[in-house]
This record gives C-alpha cells, sequence and structure tokens, in this order.
C-alpha cells in the first residue's frame, strides 16, 4: 500500500506539499496541485482517516440512533440519512435502539465514544438523561421523528396532525362513527401526539374516544395483534381500527383475519405511517403518510449546519392521507367532501368533483354544523378504482 512518502517521491514535493494538497489548502501552486493528485491516482494512495482525524479534530462520521431498523419507516429513514451524507463527505454509523431505551443509551455512549462529528437520534423515550447531558455537552446533536422536552436541540418531524383530521372526516363520510385507535408509547412524543390529535378530530366531528376504544400498543407488531384481539371481543367492537404505526397495522390485519374476518367487511383498518406494504395488501390500506426521504435528508442537513457552527432550525413537514380501499372506499367511493376537494400528489390521481356515493351506501356527511370539511391535503392512490 502506497504511503504519503510514496506520493511525494512520486510528484517530486515534499510530505507537507502533499498533506496541504489532500487538505485542500490554498498555499499550493495549481502545477504542484496537479502533480501530487495525479501521483495519488496513480499509486491508488488512500488518506489515513484516523490519522488525519486526529490532525483535523473531525472523523466526518456521523452517528444515527434509530427506534426500530426493522420498521419500514425507519429502514427509508436511514437509508436517507446514509445518502445525504454520503452526498456532504460524510460516513454514517446506525444504532438500533429496537424501542428499547438501554440500547438506546447504550448506542449513545459507543458513538460519542468513537468521536463521531454529530449525532441524529430518534428517541425511544422522554426521559433519558443521557440525551440532555449529550446535548449539554456541546455535541451536535438533531432529533428526528421524535424528540425529548427540554432538551434544546433542533427536531426534524412530520406534523400529522391535519392528516389524521383528514383521516377522521374522511371515515366519518364512509359512515364510521365506532372508531379506535391503538397508540403507541405514551413516553414518545408520536406516541402521544397522534393519541391527541385522533381524539381532538373525533370531537370536531361530537364522536367520543371511549376507554374500551384505545387500546396500549408499543410500536411493534405483536402489540397491534393484542391490540385488536381485545376490540374484537368487546360486545360492540369498533367499526374502524387506527394503528399509529405501520408494524401495528400489520399486527391488526392479523388478528382480523385470524378471527376469519374480512377487511373492510367486517371491519374497517387505517394506519398511520404508510409504507410500500401496504399497496400490495389486500385490500390496499388507507394509511397516513410521512416524507421519510425528505426528513432524512433535512435532519441531515441540519446536523452538518449544526457541526459548522451556524444554528438550524428545527423543520416541520406535513404528513399526507392517501385513501385506499381498507376502509369501504371500493363499495361506497370517496366520500364527498373528499371527491371535491381531494388534492393530487406524488403516485396518486386526482378524485373528480362528481364521484360522489352511491345510494344505499353508509357513507354520510358531517353534521350540519359546526363540523370541518376535509382540506386540500388528501390523495386518493392508484390502486383504488
Amino acid at each position: 500500500m502506497a504511503s504519503i512518502k510514496d506520493v511525494a517521491a512520486g510528484a517530486g514535493v515534499s510530505v507537507a506539499t502533499v498533506s496541504r494538497v489532500l487538505n485542500d489548502h490554498p498555499s499550493v501552486s495549481a502545477e504542484a496541485r496537479a502533480r501530487v493528485l495525479a501521483a495519488v491516482e496513480a499509486l491508488g494512495y488512500r488518506p489515513n482517516a484516523v490519522a488525519r482525524s486526529l490532525r483535523t479534530d473531525q472523523t466526518r462520521t456521523l452517528g444515527l440512533v434509530i427506534s426500530d431498523v426493522l420498521n419500514p419507516y425507519f429502514t427509508e429513514l436511514a437509508r436517507s440519512v446514509e445518502e445525504e451524507a454520503r452526498a456532504l463527505g460524510y460516513s454514517v454509523i446506525i444504532g438500533n435502539a429496537d424501542e428499547r431505551p438501554d440500547l438506546q443509551d447504550h448506542h449513545v455512549r459507543t458513538l460519542l465514544d468513537r468521536r463521531i462529528d454529530g449525532l441524529l437520534v430518534s428517541p425511544t423515550d422522554g426521559g433519558s438523561p443521557l440525551m440532555l447531558e449529550a446535548a449539554r455537552s456541546g455535541t451536535p446533536m438533531v432529533f428526528v421523528d421524535r424528540w425529548i422536552k427540554g432538551v434544546d436541540v433542533p427536531v426534524v418531524r412530520a406534523d400529522g396532525q391535519q392528516a389524521v383530521r383528514d383521516l377522521v372526516a374522511h371515515l366519518y363520510g364512509l359512515g364510521h362513527r365506532r372508531l379506535a385507535i391503538i397508540a403507541g408509547p405514551a413516553a414518545t412524543t408520536t406516541g402521544s401526539e397522534r393519541v391527541r390529535a385522533f381524539r381532538e378530530a373525533l370531537a370536531a366531528y361530537g364522536l367520543d374516544l371511549p376507554e374500551a376504544y384505545t387500546g396500549q400498543g408499543d410500536f411493534q407488531a405483536e402489540s397491534g395483534r393484542r391490540v385488536t384481539e381485545g376490540f374484537l371481543d368487546l360486545p360492540e367492537p369498533p367499526e374502524v381500527v387506527f394503528a399509529a404505526d405501520n408494524l401495528m397495522a400489520l399486527g391488526a390485519l392479523d388478528a382480523i383475519r385470524a378471527r376469519g374476518l374480512r377487511v373492510p367487511d367486517d371491519i374497517a383498518l387505517a394506519a398511520f405511517d404508510d409504507i410500500p406494504w401496504f399497496v400490495h395488501t389486500d385490500p390496499p390500506i388507507t394509511a397516513v403518510a410521512q416524507p421519510t426521504g425528505e426528513l432524512g435528508r433535512a435532519a441531515v442537513r441540519a446536523l452538518v449546519d449544526r457541526i459548522e457552527g451556524r444554528g438550524p432550525e428545527s423543520v416541520t413537514l406535513p404528513a399526507r392521507l392517501v385513501v385506499r380501499r381498507s376502509c369501504g372506499e371500493a363499495a361506497a367511493g370517496p366520500a364527498p367532501a373528499l371527491a371535491a376537494r381531494a388534492a393530487t400528489a406524488d403516485g396518486a390521481r386526482t378524485v373528480t368533483p362528481d364521484a360522489g356515493v352511491p345510494a344505499g351506501s353508509r357513507a354520510a356527511g358531517p353534521p350540519a354544523t359546526g363540523a370541518p370539511t376535509v382540506p386540500e391535503s388528501v390523495a386518493t392512490n392508484r390502486s383504488m378504482p
């Protein structure tokens, strides 16, 4: 393997000149720079990243701690983080917390010990003293998707409140009145925020969210299965189950099928966090979609700004409702307000204004007064006939 001395000899310059060229120092002449770069290419020289980091106090490495690598949402998020980091000249080391605070803190400590330049975290809970300690120590840090209240670092996240309101308006328009939710962990900001948004959206239509229709999940499939089984055992089961993440939705679908029931004929199903699989289920699942790729890219840009001494602001991007066929849409057609106001988005088509609800369907309009209409943030997926 070629050394820096070999490059200097090949280019006819000093080792110091080679070092200045590799560190993009402006004091080297264009002719000497060209000779050095030609020697680097000819010899296949690769600088020692560890040695360079000792000189510059930078490793060009970012840490990413995600909540669950098996969750397709976080898999896509990690991919977009890695791609954007690579484009900006950084490598990424990923730690999987598996929704466990102890594993999260283990990965954070390990990454800090490896002298990463900055840290991206999607926290598994809101009570980690290590996060507060790391932020106070000056470690450049950005929260992505979730955040910890009281820790003063930028947050890059999606706002799903409007999309949840759109979902409830859509379900109401299809005639559903008994709506239940499989909630995420209350200790996470996303878990508590989605329940609150759902409850408030129901209240706008004069609907309650009874305790029996609120099931506690943990953002993993088994909890979705368990909670849905409890819903189905009720004397009056809900008409719709809304799972607050994609894995819990898949667990709910398993539980429904295990009872010999059909979606949406016997019970409707909707989810937060759209994933590519949802278009392939039978029926395709209506879901709230987050701009996952852009969240990852924006988080990296915010972190690099922080590393380089710029003061990044928090970033909030809108989520949107993607209508498919798991809530009775195929039989009833889109709700009137949805048909009139749905907007086209990527991978979607516009619902025509005259696509009303056939006579005899369960669909009904919202209350005559006091209830909101569907805003222009709703997409209808191509899989819908």
